[in-house]
């Protein structure tokens, strides 16, 4: 989950890097740092915590080498100190990681057997120290990371920079993204082409297994088996100027209220709105009135627009689906049926575990559904078809309008497969359809309920537990309020299913214990209103998300009541998303929480 860049440049680097690492450092913020060649030796600058402080560093302690390395690190194996920044060194190399080694203690062992000596608790030291070993054995750069390579197990990207050797990086991945920028007489190195967009939009993306051997005058590429390979330049799409949070104070808030916007945009994509019909902007190259079940895979809030879809899938499509959370699919070793259809949700694109499911499924003969945000993503390159969710680029670490363009591209993929199928009747499909055009319409109206939510959230944020509760398509969205909150304000919150109340949750519910109740008017409203009672008995304080009408209806003594708009049911949760994310986002920063960088959280999560 870390970031990587490297930069073999025309003059002093340094400055560069940081610029790149800026845009980099959603992937992780416990330590930040750089390596370049000063005279041509390794200098190092690293420093804990954010960014900023290894900027305050380096007004201290310049570094003017014109080819570099930098790190924002997110912990995995040793605290976040200084110590333990990135990059790590010998007395031939410096190195970043982004990653796990699993069998770093195998390795370390048997290089302090041979004299190396450690000085940090991270597994990424280990990969400078075998290096060095090869080099110190006669191995000249590049063939002492090609051999070292095989010798690492477990998953990473990989930048190495070389005493004394001003016109050389390498680069390698195994399971982390790796791109390659080129410029006139510069190459770059990044984990991703928004790292490089300032730079460059020429961009090559490594495959796995590859190493690529980078010098002023371009890249050469080896596979895993050590040939030289090609790998294509493409242009890149990402904006060279740095995305800023506008008039906001944080871009969190600026990403829930582009909502609107994105997901209008992400529907304009999928839908024939002149004629009230689906039109998925792809080819797929299977038979969706094939399709007898479907798979769907995904991590954190992805796992919630999954699971929100499959009440889609299984009510519109008529298609059962199995859904489970990707760290627990990949190792469960499912039956799958060859032909079968599975969907992967990320927003990256590299989710590790994701990534994982995808290739199982693949290797059990089924078609893959990318619903990635990054089109140029490891996801996107391994799946059959492409499902790009269109929100444009999500800093805040905490998904919002990523999730609601999922869940958008998802309903959208449900109708397809509705009418292909069979299942789904013309009509219906059209006002599915003119449902789905009304929803920016409603998200901009929903926005409306800020200053009532700026109001529950100053109470939530003095409590130490909050129960978020839902039926239908409203309990995977109780599971997602519970984790924004948890996420941001560092609060203990659970999401239930409504009916699951009186198996155990209820036994919580005192007078000091908020209960976030989300109810659209829709067909188990009244089971709803049922459980609220429940809680009512027994001295909760309800805080209930409903429309006006539903409040009236509900006919329980509430705390507070956050009024929606009405809404088709169907898609409620694309609209009602929103007060979840605000109750989330307000209740940290009146607890004076980052709300764009949680603590121990990352953007992009490339390791198990």
């Amino acid at each position: 989950m870390c970031g990587i860049v490297g930069i073999l440049g025309a003059g002093p680097v340094a400055g560069q890097i940081v610029e790149a690492l800026k845009r980099l450092e959603y992937r992780g913020y416990d330590s930040a740092g750089i390596a370049t060649l000063e005279s041509g030796r390794l200098a190092r600058r690293r420093a804990e915590g954010k960014l900023k402080n290894l900027e305050l560093r380096l007004l201290e302690e310049p570094l003017r080498g014109a080819v570099g390395i930098g790190h924002t690190r997110w912990a995995t194996h040793g605290k976040p100190t200084e110590t333990n920044a990135h990059p790590h060194a010998s007395h031939r190399l410096a190195v970043v990681h982004n990653g796990i080694i699993e069998n770093f203690r195998e390795l370390r062992e048997e290089l302090t057997r041979k004299g190396h000596a450690f000085s940090t608790e991270t597994d990424s030291e280990v990969v400078a120290h075998l290096v060095t070993d090869l080099m110190d054995g006669g191995l000249p750069p590049h063939e002492a990371v090609m051999a070292a390579l095989p010798q690492l197990k477990g998953a990473f990207a990989l930048a190495f920079l070389f005493d004394r050797q001003g016109d050389l990086l390498i680069g390698a991945r195994r399971g982390a993204p790796l791109a390659v920028g080129y410029g006139e007489g510069e190459m770059y190195l990044g984990s991703d082409a928004l790292a490089l967009a300032p730079f460059t939009d020429t961009i090559a993306y490594l495959e796995e297994g590859d190493c690529v051997v980078l010098s002023r005058a371009g890249a050469a590429y080896h596979d895993a088996s050590g040939r030289v390979v090609n790998r294509a330049k493409q242009k890149s799409l990402a904006s060279a100027f740095m995305i800023d949070k506008g008039n906001y104070r944080h871009f969190m808030a600026k990403e829930i209220h582009e909502q609107a916007e994105v997901v209008g945009r992400t529907l304009a994509h999928y839908l024939d709105m002149s004629e009230g019909a689906v039109r998925l902007p792809f080819d797929v190259p299977f038979d969706l009135a094939g399709v007898e079940r479907l798979t769907i895979s995904a991590c954190g809030t992805a796992y919630m627009a999954g699971l929100t879809a499959k009440y889609w899938f299984e009510r519109i499509a008529r298609v059962p689906v199995d859904i489970d959370v990707a760290s627990e699919f990949r190792y469960r070793e499912a039956p799958m049926t060859r032909g079968g259809v599975t969907i992967v949700v990320s927003q990256s694109g590299e989710t590790a575990d994701t990534l994982a499911s995808l290739r199982y499924a693949k290797q059990c003969g089924q078609n893959i559904v990318g619903v990635v945000n990054v089109a140029t993503s490891t996801m996107a390159r391994e799946s059959d078809v492409v499902a790009l969710t269109l929100a444009g680029p999500e800093i805040g670490v905490a998904s919002t309008k990523a999730f609601t363009c999922q869940l958008a591209v998802l309903a959208c993929l449900a109708l397809a497969i509705g009418r292909a199928r069979g299942t789904l009747a013309r009509d219906a499909e059209r006002r599915f359809v003119d449902e789905l055009i009304a929803l920016p319409g409603l998200i901009a109206e929903a926005m409306g309920v800020e200053p009532k939510i700026e109001a529950v959230a100053r109470d939530l944020s003095r409590v130490r537990d909050v129960l978020y509760l839902g039926r239908g398509t409203s309990y995977p969205l109780a599971l997602e309020g519970a984790l924004k909150l948890k996420e941001l304000s560092y609060i203990h919150a659970e999401g239930y299913a409504a009916g699951e109340l009186k198996h155990g949750p209820i036994a919580l519910i005192d007078e000091a214990m908020p209960v976030i109740v989300l109810a659209p008017n829709d067909a188990v409203f009244e089971k709803t209103v049922s459980n609220m009672q429940e809680v009512a008995a027994r001295g909760g304080r309800i805080i209930l998300i409903g429309d006006g009408d539903a409040a009236k209806a509900a006919s329980v003594d509430v705390e507070a009541v956050i009024a929606m708009p009405v809404v088709a049911p169907t898609f409620a949760p694309i609209v009602y998303a929103i007060p979840i994310q605000l109750i989330a986002y307000h209740t940290a920063v009146f607890m004076g929480k980052d709300a764009d960088q949680p603590r121990n959280l990352a953007k992009s999560v490339t390791v198990e």
